[in-house]
């Protein structure tokens, strides 16, 4: 969501496509991870569910798969940047990738 909002304010046609092909792509990642999650939990039972520790989860969401950070955080949009400066956003998806390394 990062790179897809800020390539509207970017100046520069090419940044704009990188910034395009890299949230495409990474949007990519998402998608292949629900998928193994969906499979992999898509026939459990409640028994199951509780002894996994998905009992919370799935209270609140049922089967819908929902972003959530390890520590049960869900996923919002505090952590997406998206000043329309060119050098601010940049440094943040730099610093963003950095945090995952």
């Amino acid at each position: 969501m990062r790179y897809l909002a800020q390539r509207y304010t970017m100046p520069y046609k090419e940044c704009q496509a990188t910034l395009t092909d890299i949230g495409t792509e990474e949007l990519a990642h998402l998608e292949m991870i629900c998928a193994i999650v969906y499979q992999l939990t898509r026939n459990m039972t409640m028994e199951q569910l509780k002894e996994a520790g998905f009992d919370t989860y799935y209270v609140d969401h049922t089967a819908a798969l929902w972003p959530t950070a390890a520590a049960g955080i869900p996923n919002n949009a505090c952590e997406y940047q998206s000043k329309g400066d060119i050098l601010t956003d940049l440094f943040e998806d730099l610093a963003a990738e950095g945090a995952m390394m």
